[in-house]
């Protein structure tokens, strides 16, 4: 149980109201509803007299994993032992208030720039839809050069406001960056909160992951099915299209639901965000910067050379499964 259950917890088995605990404690009963609905915590002052008043120690109070003890010289001893506790030297303290508003933000974002990153993969939408319709060839509705203005056009116009995406809300969680990068402690009942809202947070990962992967590998059959049923170029086109809104729903999903699961796993240092993972992320730094950009710089080469916005698209999962693989050898070269 998280600090706000056990007061609610021990206030019934007591038998008291939340005001008349309040009046035990000096307190107003909304300050004894908000302790007891995790939207605040308690002084410590007023957690060591809850300590004394509910007769149990502060430690059965504050952490997570300890039964309840009520022993009265124990509760004293260990009231005194944590008022003089000190911080851990080198380790950033996590509030319970720092540790709402970062999980409100995510909440808030995710979907920006989620919606961003679809943007991304739809630019090139309208470039491979109105080749489709003009030809060398007369009495098309479009010249490929019209098409080919237009279409770009609209792709930068599409990059461009995903790029102001994720620079707007890149700069409001960059502040928060240390999470990722740096070992962190969260202050008491932060901890059982954190992983509370998890627990209720895991079916919609669930969901939105599955959901999200299905589509990226669905995406494909449209390409394979009005291919292989004519060769109209055109319906290849409307294959290739719709393969891309496809991915895009799908990568929506997975990204929006990543980056509010990914909050949890750094204020709770899981996953990829453990202690030691976060060493070896620190050395990875400079060579995902080096590698993306240079994956980057090969998609629009490609791109703008060929002008099969239709094929290179293909760059992006091909350096997704390669980075894992440079990752590893580099990790195994420095163990050696």
């Amino acid at each position: 149980m998280i600090l706000a259950d056990k007061i609610t917890d021990l206030r019934k088995k007591n038998g008291w109201s939340q005001e008349e605990l309040a009046n035990q404690l000096g307190v107003s009963r909304q300050a004894v509803s908000k302790w007891e609905s995790a939207s605040s915590i308690p002084d410590l002052d007023k957690i060591v007299k809850m300590s004394i008043i509910f007769g149990v120690s502060t430690d059965y109070l504050l952490k997570d994993s300890l039964e309840e003890r009520r022993d009265t010289e124990e509760i004293l001893e260990c009231n005194t032992a944590e008022l003089g506790m000190d911080d851990e030297k080198g380790i950033r303290m996590i509030s319970m208030e720092t540790a709402n508003v970062y999980l409100d933000l995510l909440r808030n974002i995710s979907s920006r720039i989620a919606l961003g990153v679809s943007l991304c993969i739809l630019s090139p939408i309208m470039l491979i839809g109105l080749t489709g319709v003009s030809d060398k060839k007369e009495g098309m509705i479009l010249s490929a050069e019209a098409a080919v203005g237009i279409g770009m056009t609209i792709l930068l116009l599409m990059v461009a406001v995903a790029v102001a995406v994720f620079i707007i809300y890149g700069r409001k969680i960059e502040i928060y960056d240390f999470l990722e990068k740096e070992p962190i402690e969260l202050a008491y009942g932060v901890k059982g909160l954190v992983e509370k809202e998890k627990l209720g947070y895991e079916a919609v990962h669930s969901r939105k992951l599955v959901l999200g992967i299905v589509l990226c590998i669905l995406s494909a059959v449209p390409i394979m099915v009005l291919a292989v049923s004519d060769k109209n170029e055109m319906l290849t086109i409307l294959g290739v299209n719709l393969c891309l809104i496809l991915v895009s729903i799908g990568v929506y999903l997975l990204v929006s639901t990543g980056i509010v699961y990914g909050g949890f796993q750094k204020l709770l240092e899981e996953g990829d965000y453990t202690r030691s993972q976060k060493i070896e992320n620190k050395r990875n730094d400079v060579i995902g910067k080096i590698y993306w950009c240079s994956a980057t710089a090969i998609y629009l080469g490609w791109s703008f050379i060929t002008m099969e916005w239709e094929k290179t698209w293909i760059v992006w999962p091909i350096a997704g499964v390669f980075y894992g693989a440079v990752v590893g050898i580099s990790s195994v070269i420095r163990k050696h």
